[in-house]
């Protein structure tokens, strides 16, 4: 009976759960140098430039900010296109990293059933890329806005709009990331993912806005950076999408990325 029991315990032990999953996962992502070096160089770009931008602002009698920056949060959060570069590459690695050390062998090995493991990946670096941008933006936003307090690009968290931009721009940053991170699981290479990345989500939307087209400028709204930027405004532009609309596309880019991973990672060996 008690060698019965024994048995039974270690097997319960070793068995595969969701919470194992997430946790080891979870330890994973944290060990990585990559992890830290990357949120906190984020998190300080992002503040330092908002910082910059706030002592640096001009009221313009006009009503403008910087340029044709003329959207308080806008002009605070500039600095998030950092983070659209670096929380990808920080997805990229968590993902397609595994692949370039061997270490997802063991992993699948641990877990037969494959998919855990991606949905794990994605739930832990979704979880803390939320959480670290969303403390960012805020903190930036509000320290950003004791130095324009008087000026033309003043504003406060109760005012219309303003909440729910600063928050769609931590929403747009996770989901830029995971999409990074569905990308490198797709490939299983960190410079494959990243190339990908940046010449299909960054550069081509760039040089597709240079057509003399309509359909291909409404076709651009939908690119990753661009529902990112209508998100993250107070004040629509021209051809921009809704914030609901911004937000669906934004997480079915994600979605995509993830679910193709998922697709060949059933089918192809690791």
């Amino acid at each position: 009976m008690s060698t019965t029991r024994t048995i039974r315990t270690g097997t319960a032990r070793a068995g595969v759960t969701r919470t194992r999953v997430l946790r080891s996962e979870w330890h994973k992502f944290w060990t990585l140098r990559s992890t830290w070096i990357t949120l906190t160089a984020a998190s300080l770009l992002i503040l330092a430039t908002g910082l910059i931008m706030a002592i640096g602002h001009e009221p313009d009698p006009a009503g403008g900010g910087l340029g044709e920056v003329r959207d308080p949060v806008v002009l605070t959060l500039l600095g998030v296109q950092f983070g659209q570069i670096l929380l990808p590459v920080l997805g990229v690695l968590f993902s397609a990293g595994e692949y370039s050390t061997g270490m997802i062998r063991a992993s699948l090995s641990a877990v037969p059933r494959r998919l855990p493991v991606l949905w794990a990946k994605a739930a832990v670096f979704a979880a803390v890329a939320l959480t670290v941008t969303t403390a960012t933006v805020f903190a930036t936003f509000l320290l950003a806005q004791i130095f324009l307090a008087d000026t033309d690009m003043a504003a406060s968290l109760t005012d219309p709009g303003v909440t729910g931009a600063v928050a769609g721009t931590a929403v747009a940053l996770t989901l830029f990331g995971v999409l990074g991170l569905g990308l490198g699981a797709l490939t299983r290479s960190v410079p494959g993912a990243i190339g990908v990345f940046f010449a299909g989500m960054v550069i081509l939307p760039e040089v597709l806005s240079a057509v003399d087209s309509d359909v291909v400028s409404n076709a651009v709204a939908y690119f990753p950076a661009r529902a990112s930027e209508s998100l993250g405004a107070v004040l629509p532009r021209d051809g921009a999408l809704s914030d609901g609309t911004a937000l669906l596309t934004l997480c079915l880019w994600a979605v995509a990325a993830l679910a193709s991973a998922g697709w060949l990672l059933k089918r192809r060996d690791a």
